[in-house]
């Protein structure tokens, strides 16, 4: 037993750190302190200096903050203590024992969001209700599931009460009863006999839905999602035959679409497939739509979504409910969702003012990419486009008529002293290609020609210039030149790290950056848009804060320590697996918006020359990907200059935003350059913010040697297995 001396001094240390403010309330009451003044988390960040994610980790207990932060929110805390002192305890005898199913027949906006805070009744849930009539507008059904886990609050109180269930449900039927799992583990009675039935039930009582994005933009329609258990309950196949997989959807004289026909439900031209979307001409402002979901059809792609097909119900509305919440709704594909997120939060058109007689009129909203398409540039035009029907037929475009901006695939082979070192230690980019878009100008309208132009960092196009004089060996790095080894570094220029051999066509960031480099350019052409504006900003910003926000809540803070965040990450995925199943979908959001920028022809009978249906969306913009994808290579290679000139390192491999460097130690901290954890202004940084770098993975120097010895190929890109280290077959680049 401790003595009494020791016990007074542990005592006397504790009151001494509460003195000295390095002790804050417990983590419920900073919840009940913030929420009762009626303050956001964003607006304590604010205050404070710090992210919201970093505010949730304090308020969840996973971290705590240092410094300067820590006595401001201590003194937050305490004048709000002041101002809404603790409640007393209720007596018990004012304790409700039970609740009354008229009790239990509606929900307050946030119910659904509050209870999905904490932990769930892990008992087996009971119907509290009866079946709800078929009259117009009353609340469903309602009960409560058992759940293995917390959802993170998706949003701060005060939910639209026309959408008082969430955005999405995942419907499934077991023993003859068919029920609704909603966000937040609430379940609702599903009367619908019927998809058609179904239908009219989502839009008339089941109050789902997603509130809109964007002041003129419109709110998303209601997810449906079908269990097997659903779809054989509703009539439709549990899965696709091979034929309705290659043509992706159900046969017209499907007994299912002829239901939806007879009851006046139209297809869009996708048809019944993985993503259908059922509707009916919208009514005023009104709209009359939803939107299926159908797993065991492949809906939802394991490279993006994982298992999460082959989840329950309520922990695929966990899921689903937590991407919908802090990115959208979705609307098919991650790919398409990412998309789609573009156009939300920038809508095509907008009411215009009252004109003479009080009228108003759609017109275009500014900032947004309009309603109608424009054509590319020439060189901007993907082979097959109908700008090249003149060409040749096996004509192949080279760098001087086409655009290339793609990312990094480049390797070489390790220098002497490289292999007398131990390791290959990779590191890979966060969101790499979401930070490329950060504040970056873009074309609006159509392009303009124009030849000998003076070249404009400002404006977004397509040059045609000769960068070929471009020395990597002596460089500016910020504002002083410096001396490399310019035969270790991957050109910034080209995809494969060649130096140019003449001129060739470039998106504006890549010509920027030979003249930051220290280089005149003289451009030839260009394929200018006058027309520009920071379009993919929101964009950005939104699916930054999703990712920093679930990496939070998976205990990987935006404010941790080199150190720290190495640890954190290690195994994150497994601490809550369900998690980081969203983390996979927000990366591949980003990743697929930007690739249906430039979205090729699908079958469809297409031959080259001929028009795909791609082309008649305004979204369809390759100059707005290629620019994307070449900020986001010129900002990697930035970094490397910096770590070169500052550690005399040079890359070994690059695919992509992950780079290699061999090592001493098997850690980024072995060969990153921090001092007190500090890194180099303008270098590789770790951290979970986009642009910062973690670990993607280590293998040793003789690992990588035996593989390119074992397929004959010194230059194998080691970055692409530095991962787990497993190589299958030769790279052949794909």
């Amino acid at each position: 037993m401790t003595d009494q001396p020791e016990l007074f001094a542990a005592v006397d240390s504790l009151l001494a750190a509460v003195d000295g403010g390095a002790v804050l309330p417990c983590p419920a009451e900073r919840v009940r302190l913030r929420e009762a003044a009626g303050l956001t988390q964003a607006a304590i960040a604010q205050a404070l200096g710090a992210r919201v994610p970093s505010v949730q980790a304090w308020e969840a207990g996973r971290a705590e903050p240092k410094g300067e932060r820590l006595q401001g929110y201590r003194r937050l805390l305490e004048g709000l203590a002041a101002r809404f002192p603790a409640p007393a305890p209720a007596p018990a005898s004012d304790v409700p024992t039970s609740i009354s199913a008229t009790q239990t027949q509606t929900l307050p906006p946030d119910a659904a969001t509050d209870t999905a805070a904490g932990t769930m009744d892990q008992h087996t849930p009971q119907r509290t209700t009866s079946r709800p009539k078929t009259t117009a507008g009353p609340s469903p059904a309602v009960r409560r599931p058992a759940t293995k886990r917390a959802m993170p609050k998706p949003t701060e109180p005060g939910t639209d009460p026309r959408f008082a269930n969430g955005p999405l449900a995942v419907v499934d039927a077991e023993d003859g009863q068919v029920s609704a799992y909603c966000v937040g583990g609430l379940v609702l009675d599903v009367p619908a006999k019927s998809i058609p039935a179904l239908v009219d039930w989502t839009l008339t009582e089941a109050k789902l839905g997603q509130p809109k994005l964007a002041g003129p933009g419109k709110d998303a329609d209601p997810l449906i999602v079908l269990t097997e258990a659903a779809c054989e309950r509703y009539g439709l196949p549990l899965h696709l035959s091979e034929e309705e997989r290659l043509s992706g959807r159900l046969p017209e004289g499907h007994k299912v679409i002829k239901q939806l026909a007879r009851a006046d439900w139209q297809l869009t031209k996708r048809g019944f497939g993985p993503w259908a979307r059922i509707y009916r001409p919208a009514q005023g402002s009104e709209r009359n739509c939803i939107q299926l979901c159908i797993p065991s059809w492949q809906a939802l792609d394991t490279r993006h979504w994982g298992e999460a097909g082959q989840l329950p119900p309520a922990e695929l509305a966990r899921v689903l409910g937590v991407y919908a919440a802090r990115v959208m709704t979705p609307r098919g594909s991650t790919a398409v969702t990412g998309l789609e997120l573009m156009t939300a939060l920038h809508p095509a058109t907008r009411a215009s003012e009252p004109d003479a007689d009080g009228k108003r009129h759609s017109e275009r909203n500014p900032g947004s990419l309009g309603k109608d398409p424009v054509d590319c540039a020439p060189c901007e035009a993907p082979d097959g486009h109908p700008l090249l029907a003149d060409l040749p037929r096996f004509h192949v475009r080279g760098p001087a008529e086409k655009l290339f901006e793609e990312a990094y695939d480049w390797a070489r082979p390790l220098t002497d002293d490289e292999c007398l070192r131990r390791h290959l230690v990779g590191i890979d980019v966060n969101m790499a290609f979401a930070a490329g878009a950060n504040g970056l100008l873009v074309g609006l309208g159509a392009p303009t020609h124009v030849t000998n132009p003076v070249f404009d960092p400002k404006l977004p196009g397509s040059w045609l210039v000769d960068l070929s004089h471009v020395d990597l060996s002596r460089v500016k790095a910020g504002k002083e030149w410096v001396e490399l080894d310019g035969s270790l570094l991957p050109s910034p220029f080209t995809p494969k790290g060649d130096r140019p051999q003449g001129p060739a066509w470039y998106a504006t960031p890549t010509v920027a950056y030979a003249v930051e480099l220290g280089y005149e350019v003289r451009p030839l052409e260009v394929w200018v848009r006058r027309e520009n504006g920071r379009y993919l900003d929101g964009w950005y910003n939104r699916l930054r804060d999703a990712y920093l926000a679930t990496m939070a809540d998976l205990g990987v803070d935006a404010d941790l320590s080199p150190q720290d965040f190495l640890a954190a990450m290690d195994g994150y995925r497994g601490r809550d697996p369900e998690l980081a199943i969203v983390v996979s979908a927000i990366k591949a959001t980003v990743k697929g918006g930007l690739g249906k920028l430039r979205e090729r022809p699908r079958g469809e009978g297409w031959r080259p020359g001929e028009p795909w249906r791609a082309l008649s969306r305004p979204t369809w913009r390759p100059d707005i990907r290629a620019a994307v994808i070449s900020r986001a290579r010129i900002n990697l290679h930035r970094k490397i200059i910096k770590h070169a000139s500052f550690t005399g390192q040079y890359p070994v491999a690059i695919l992509s935003d992950c780079v290699v460097y061999a090592a001493d130690g098997a850690s980024p901290l072995d060969f990153l350059p921090y001092r007190e954890s500090t890194p180099l202004p303008g270098g590789f940084k770790l951290g979970i913010n986009p642009g910062l770098v973690k670990h993607e993975g280590t293998q040793s120097v003789l690992w990588g040697e035996e593989v390119r010895d074992r397929f004959n190929a010194p230059e194998l890109n080691l970055a692409r297995y530095i991962k787990d280290g497993t190589v299958t077959d030769v790279d052949n680049g794909e």
